[in-house]
């Protein structure tokens, strides 16, 4: 198992069968860019301090507590050990309920990824027949676990040699589509439409590729530090032109088309003798590869970097809260 600190340790129990294990975060945003509020008169980082919301003095590490607001501005003190004097089985055991097909579980409810391994070289026989009962069943178990003082529902499923547990989100945690959908009208769609559509989504159909994607914000911004290290200036912003309206949905389908074709045609192809007088289009021209400099072990300028750029995918804006009204 790796040498990081687990970020939490316990027993996994299937009926009579359970092992000592050890939980790891599977995901990481330490490798972000990150900033730092600085005083700009002086360029010292900033430091936050605690102040006393009634009296307005500045409060001690040592004096600070936590309490619930049982009603307006009043609170129940409660202490750290009364907190971890709270004892369910959760805290120590993920034990399996229950087994449920993988493809019933709303997307929208799994939360945060952690690879599970066994903790002891003792345990390790009884993890792998926990781990090989449900691989190739496309089936995954379900138990509960206490992380950050919240019991949690964990979906565990087999990943290579271990296990790979997510915890799910509570239904009152997910909103309601229909509070976002519901003045979307039904629109019935031409099938000719339909069929130019599907089209295009075929031809661009490849295979999932995470190590191609590209945060090209934080590359902007890294670009920017280091312009500013050097004293250069700094870029100014292009301004965004919107789309133009679709005047005609069909023919913006059919250009669509053309357009894919056109990009995706072998050399040979371009080469022939076009309707149109003009120039000939150089294969590969309009595609300018430049390599950008990004974090402390990322290559630059490698084969991989110079390969053609995948259609941009942007990811689901996360909806603005939506009621209705009246």
């Amino acid at each position: 198992m790796p040498t990081v600190r687990p970020y939490w340790k316990g027993y996994i129990k299937l009926a009579l069968v359970s092992c000592p294990i050890a939980l790891y975060t599977a995901s990481s945003s330490s490798e972000r860019v990150a900033f730092r509020q600085i005083n700009k008169k002086t360029g010292n980082r900033l430091r936050q301090q605690l102040i006393d919301d009634v009296t307005r003095e500045p409060v001690e590490a040592a004096d600070k507590g936590r309490g619930y607001e049982y009603a307006k501005n009043s609170y129940l003190p409660i202490e750290d050990e009364e907190i971890e004097s709270i004892e369910v089985e959760s805290n120590h055991m993920i034990e399996i309920d229950s087994f449920v097909p993988r493809s019933e579980i709303d997307e929208r409810y799994l939360d945060s990824p952690y690879y599970i391994g066994p903790n002891d070289p003792v345990g390790q026989e009884a993890f792998a027949v926990i781990r090989e009962a449900m691989r190739g069943k496309d089936m995954v178990a379900l138990g509960r676990v206490v992380l950050a003082k919240r019991e949690r529902v964990i979906m565990l499923q087999p990943w290579e040699k271990g296990l790979l547990g997510t915890t799910l989100r509570y239904p009152y945690e997910v909103r309601d589509s229909k509070d976002y959908f519901y003045d979307i009208p039904e629109v019935k769609i031409a099938p000719d439409m339909l069929t130019l559509a599907e089209h295009i989504l075929k031809s661009k159909e490849t295979k999932f590729d995470p190590s191609k994607f590209v945060d090209r914000y934080e590359q902007a911004v890294i670009q920017l530090l280091e312009k500013k290290q050097q004293g250069m200036p700094a870029p100014k912003a292009a301004p965004f032109v919107a789309p133009t309206n679709v005047v005609s949905l069909m023919d913006a389908l059919r250009r669509s088309i053309a357009e894919e074709s056109k990009a995706g045609a072998p050399a040979k192809t371009a080469a022939a003798p076009q309707p149109q007088k003009g120039k000939k289009r150089v294969p590969g021209q309009g595609e300018l590869l430049l390599p950008i400099a990004g974090r402390k072990g990322e290559p630059k300028g490698d084969a991989k970097s110079a390969a053609p750029a995948q259609p941009e995918t942007k990811p689901a804006a996360q909806p603005a809260s939506r009621r209705k009204s009246g």
